[in-house]
């Protein structure tokens, strides 16, 4: 939900992530920063970490990685270099930045506590983090991590940022892969990429998406609407294959749902789920901008149960 003009917060959460996941409560600073800058080169050699306009420093913590990339990935560890340009920015930069959001505010738990000095310092994970690492959606939110990470660092890249950021995102559903519409470059998975703004929930029975779980998308208004209205003259409503209707949910829910209209229910967990993209980042937000004004024809909505609402009385 932060701003997200650099990567460095992904590669914090992946790092907290992995380290909660061993159990480790305490990390040397030096060897946190070594996770955390390898994860961050990995990503860097394919897609760029901040805005390519924008111009980096030779002393940027970026610079410094690209400039380190090939021998940090040669050896599989960042070279002295990279590792004391991250010890150094780490604590100034990304650590104390994690938890803020938009609007000067912060997300109500805390993961991690810097303690101690110069070569002593350590990262402290806090229960919450731990707790959270065990979890049954650990799996699921390191995913959603990784496929958030692919959408911002796509939507950096000169070309296909700017098709992303401009036209919104193409689903293919030869691969449930989001591409961009102009080049059909593969971004991420659907499923990860939306997951969580369910809070990793089935949308129909509203149960956990295990690990375990045959996972499908589900058409919350389903697709064959448009085939059945095409029978009988036009459908005049909305794209149904657009991201506004797609919802990962339990692939025995969605077998089972199969072409029925969505309950009432449903609707009201969809219009929060696609109220919460709209708060995101590029450029799925800007995917659901588009739907929200132009997918009706000749009418004006401005929210997602206004938006519902009018594909009801269309069905």
């Amino acid at each position: 939900m932060g701003a997200n003009s650099r990567t460095y917060k992904f590669a914090l959460g992946q790092a907290l992530l992995e380290f909660g996941r061993h159990g480790q409560e305490a990390i040397p600073l030096a060897e946190f920063a070594a996770a955390y800058s390898l994860g961050l080169v990995r990503h860097l050699t394919q897609n760029p970490q901040a805005p390519q306009a924008e111009k980096l420093g030779e002393n940027d913590f970026l610079a410094v990685a690209a400039e380190e990339s090939a021998a940090t990935l040669e050896t599989g560890r960042p070279t002295e270099r990279l590792l004391s340009a991250a010890v150094r920015s780490m604590p100034t930069m990304v650590m104390q930045k994690f938890h803020n959001l938009r609007g000067d505010t912060a997300v109500p738990h805390t993961f991690y506590r810097l303690t101690g000095t110069g070569r002593h310092r350590v990262v402290r994970l806090t229960p919450d983090l731990l707790q959270l690492a065990h979890s049954e959606q650990a799996t699921g939110l390191a995913a959603e991590l990784g496929a958030r990470w692919n959408i911002v660092e796509t939507s950096f890249a000169a070309g296909i940022g700017r098709s992303l950021i401009e036209e919104g995102i193409f689903v293919d559903w030869d691969t449930l892969q989001i591409t961009d519409k102009r080049r059909r470059r593969s971004v991420t998975g659907l499923v990860e990429a939306t997951a969580g703004f369910q809070h990793g929930r089935c949308l129909i029975c509203d149960d956990v998406l295990g690990l375990s779980d045959a996972v499908a998308v589900d058409h919350v208004f389903p697709f064959s609407l448009m085939h059945r209205f095409d029978s009988v003259g036009a459908w005049h409503g909305p794209d149904l294959d657009a991201l506004w209707n797609l919802a990962p949910a339990h692939a025995t829910c969605n077998g089972t749902k199969s072409d029925r209209l969505p309950s009432s229910l449903e609707l009201a967990c969809l219009a929060a789920r696609n109220e919460a993209i709209m708060q995101s980042p590029h450029p799925l937000r800007r995917t659901l901008q588009l739907s929200l004004r132009s997918a009706l024809p000749g009418q004006r909505v401005s929210s997602w149960p206004e938006f519902l609402r009018a594909v009801q009385i269309a069905v």
